[in-house]
Order: structure tokens, then C-alpha cells, then sequence
């Protein structure tokens, strides 16, 4: 008979149970942080969309050189706020699809703190790129 069977027993010393990791053992509360960031994350997302959208009117008594200045800057702002709030959104994704195990909390909180903060980022690079007449 070999050394690795015992009359059943696997080999864990308690019969037929595995012993697990708890690292591997399921998270309850996994689904807490990103609720709380898409709760953030979202409004703060539509708000600087709406914000942006309503830039435009800021140049509407410009005209010339101003305007042209204006416009070529508002292109690529809103270029850049466009891109920001996807990766926002990916990101936001990504903390929702983070298997839910005790191991993963930390990246699971850390996309899910990352997401809110891309739309603040993204949101004031668009601010600042913006040539303000």
C-alpha cells in the first residue's frame, strides 16, 4: 500500500473534508463597494457630460480668432472627456466583475475607488484644455 492512502482519507487528516483557504472562501460583502462607486461614479459621469455639453454656449458672442481658438480647443477637450468617461465606465465594469473572494477585496476596492476618481480627473483635464475666451 503507498504512503498517500490512508482508508479514504485524503490526505487533509480529517476524513473526507478539504481543508480551504480562506483567502479562496466567498466574500458577503463584495457587491458594498462598487454599489457605492456606481452610485458616485454614475451621476458624477452625467453631470460633467451635461457640464460639457454646455461649454459650447460659453464662446457663443466670440467670433475670429477667439472663436477659431475656442473651437479648436473645444474639439479636443471634448475628445478627451469622451474617452475619460468610457474608461470610467470600463472601469466601473471591472470592479462589478472581480470574482467575489476575500483575496480580490483590495482590487475589487481599489477599481471601484479608481472609477469616481477617472471622472474627476478626466473632468478637469477637459477643463483645463478648454481655451477659455
Amino acid at each position: 500500500m503507498s504512503e498517500n492512502s490512508h482508508d479514504g482519507d485524503s490526505g487533509t487528516g480529517t476524513g473526507s473534508t478539504p481543508v480551504t483557504d480562506p483567502a479562496h472562501a466567498p466574500d458577503r460583502r463584495a457587491w458594498v463597494a462598487p454599489l457605492i462607486s456606481t452610485v458616485v461614479t454614475l451621476p458624477l459621469g452625467l453631470i460633467a457630460l451635461f457640464i460639457g455639453g454646455l461649454t459650447p454656449m460659453a464662446c457663443d458672442s466670440c467670433n475670429g480668432a477667439a472663436a477659431d481658438r475656442f473651437d479648436a480647443s473645444f474639439a479636443t477637450a471634448w475628445t478627451v472627456l469622451w474617452i475619460g468617461l468610457l474608461i470610467a465606465l470600463a472601469v466601473l465594469i471591472a470592479s462589478w466583475a472581480v470574482p467575489h473572494q476575500l483575496r480580490n477585496a483590495p482590487r475589487r476596492m481599489g477599481l471601484a475607488l479608481a472609477a469616481p476618481a477617472t471622472v474627476v480627473v478626466t473632468f478637469v483635464a477637459f477643463m483645463a484644455l478648454v481655451d477659455w475666451p
